[in-house]
């Protein structure tokens, strides 16, 4: 009961200066709606990542064209062709799968809709290699891909781009940079992996796009699987020696592709994530130590402004423990208020960051746990002056304060 009579003589002190209340809440509840933003933003750069590390598997590896300098500026060298694809096939002991990719950046037309699409062609293990499932339609087979046909596979946001549906683009004849193809499949919405988004993509067999769209067998990249039972190392050395072996590499001579184990790159970065996620809501925490400033200099003008209430209260028998308890539920109160308040306009932004700005935020009961406790230890934290300076003023002197 005596911790009831000092909540609610702690709502009615907070309740007759509302507005003054508000405004001392108000540096609380930018710290921890900051806390919450941030945090959610960490857990869904995280989560991002982990899906891209499954999505891509722990057994691939991308063949790269590598890079030359020439008068401080990065070009590519493009070495890879259609060629190096077909000598990994045939020759490799350790690879389960070789996946060559042709890309172009293109113009997509259906109707009286159009829109800029990336051109993917490969073969029909592309999906599977990557995960990707088919929402409508079917993927090309390798008989198709062998007679060169023009058929395509879309992303699935390119029917949205062309105001249509993907019911309506199966099996319609679409441009893809002047050159008719048959839609013959959707696929489903997927995560973006880095840069590159696959949901805008088009898939057409490999030699379709290497005979009738760019007239080039250079490949941006291959990615090969793993063998089951084989290791990372040995399929590197495999695709080092044939590929070395067909661009005619001498020893000593550095090799004119890359060969990356994207699962080691996404763990680095997946650690980046990990750092920045500690401390984006260590910076956010400096906003929740000014409104605990805050909130022990209103405080204090509290103390100073009851100073005679505290005296008859000490008059008529009250402890000094009494009185710090009042003035520290008083301050912890206001803290925990715009604590809530914090938490509703974190999870309100994180919302509207994944909306309008397509960044991946994950509002978790954690970050909500860590924005309640911290501006409940903040309220105690600096109240614990006010409260002492208030228990221990002198009685007469107290009452004596006009």
């Amino acid at each position: 009961m005596y911790f009831l009579d000092v909540l609610r003589q702690a709502l009615e002190s907070i309740g007759a200066n509302l507005f003054r209340a508000l405004l001392t809440m108000l540096g609380m509840i930018i710290g921890v709606a900051a806390v919450v933003t941030m945090v959610s933003l960490g857990t869904g750069a995280q989560r991002a990542v982990e899906e891209q590390m499954e999505a891509l598997g722990a057994d691939i590896l991308a063949v790269t064209n590598s890079q030359r300098r020439f008068w401080g500026v990065s070009l590519e060298n493009s070495s890879l062709g259609v060629d190096d694809a077909a000598a990994l096939r045939r020759d490799a002991r350790h690879l389960e799968r070789v996946v060559p990719r042709i890309t172009q950046r293109l113009q997509f037309e259906f109707g009286n809709g159009n829109t800029r699409v990336e051109l993917i062609g490969s073969t029909s293990e592309y999906p599977v290699l990557h995960r990707y499932e088919i929402a409508a339609g079917r993927m090309f087979v390798p008989q198709e891909e062998e007679a060169r046909l023009r058929v395509a596979v879309l992303g699935s946001e390119v029917p949205g781009k062309l105001e249509t549906t993907a019911s309506a683009l199966l099996g319609q004849t679409a441009l893809l940079g002047g050159v008719p193809f048959t839609v013959i499949g959707v696929l489903e919405e997927t995560g973006s992996v880095g840069m590159q988004n696959p949901n805008d993509d088009v898939l057409v067999p490999l030699s379709t796009a290497q005979y009738r769209v760019t007239g080039s067998d250079r490949l941006e990249s291959m990615d090969v699987q793993i063998r089951s039972g084989s290791a990372v190392e040995q399929a590197l050395v495999d695709v080092e020696r044939i590929l070395r072996r067909e661009h005619r590499i001498r020893p000593g001579e550095d090799n004119d592709f890359g060969i990356l184990d994207r699962k080691q790159f996404l763990e680095v970065r997946e650690e980046t994530t990990r750092i920045f996620a500690l401390l984006l809501p260590a910076i956010a925490g400096v906003s929740l130590v000014v409104g605990g400033i805050g909130i022990m200099n209103i405080m204090l003008v509290t103390v100073a402004e009851r100073t005679r209430e505290i005296g008859v209260r000490r008059a008529i028998g009250a402890t000094r423990t009494a009185i710090m308890s009042q003035i520290l539920v008083e301050s912890s109160l206001l803290c925990l208020l715009g604590g809530v308040l914090g938490v509703a306009a974190g999870w309100g932004a994180s919302k509207l960051l994944a909306q309008f700005f397509n960044w991946q935020t994950v509002v978790a009961a954690e970050s909500i746990g860590v924005g309640l406790g911290c501006s409940l230890l903040i309220g105690v934290l600096f109240g614990l002056w006010p409260a002492r300076r208030a228990s221990t003023l002198d009685p007469i002197e107290a009452l004596r304060h006009e």
